[in-house]
């Protein structure tokens, strides 16, 4: 059980854009290069990405520019654009327990009510945290490499 490599693979997209976007058209090409994804799934990616208003994408040859300022973009934000249900998914309860047993019958509302709990607890740490953020990291990996 994970979130969905879909939101790792918009956050590097959402970096690379933000690192070479001014300098040359990036394209689903060459995001697919830089993510070793099919290019097929980047313009799926940044196709949601557009529609959350996160970024924009001219029509034809492409092009990708990140809409809104970096530090008013949140990892929520992202994850929600690429797989909306990806914190929901996250941790599942069993749909096979016997009813006949007490255990079996009110395991579901008993994990339900903590697993709630967890979901609330993660959504309000990805929305702590901006691409802003993960750019000040990139940087700061870089800055430690040279």
């Amino acid at each position: 059980m994970q979130i969905s490599k879909k939101c790792s693979i918009a956050i590097h997209c959402l970096v690379f854009i933000n690192e070479y976007g001014r300098q040359r058209k990036v394209t689903s090409e060459l995001l697919s290069l830089s993510t070793g994804c099919n290019p097929v799934i980047i313009r799926n990616i940044l196709s949601s990405l557009k529609k959350a208003g996160i970024v924009a994408v001219p029509p034809g040859t492409g092009g990708a520019t990140i809409e809104p300022p970096l530090e008013e973009i949140s990892l929520y934000q992202i994850c929600r654009a690429v797989e909306p249900d990806a914190i929901s998914k996250l941790i599942g309860i069993h749909s096979s327990a016997s009813l006949l047993c007490p255990v079996g019958r009110n395991i579901g509302r008993v994990l339900g009510n903590a697993y709630q709990t967890v979901q609330e607890d993660l959504a309000d740490s990805l929305k702590r945290i901006s691409l802003q953020n993960i750019v000040d990291e990139y940087h700061a990996v870089l800055a430690q490499a040279e």
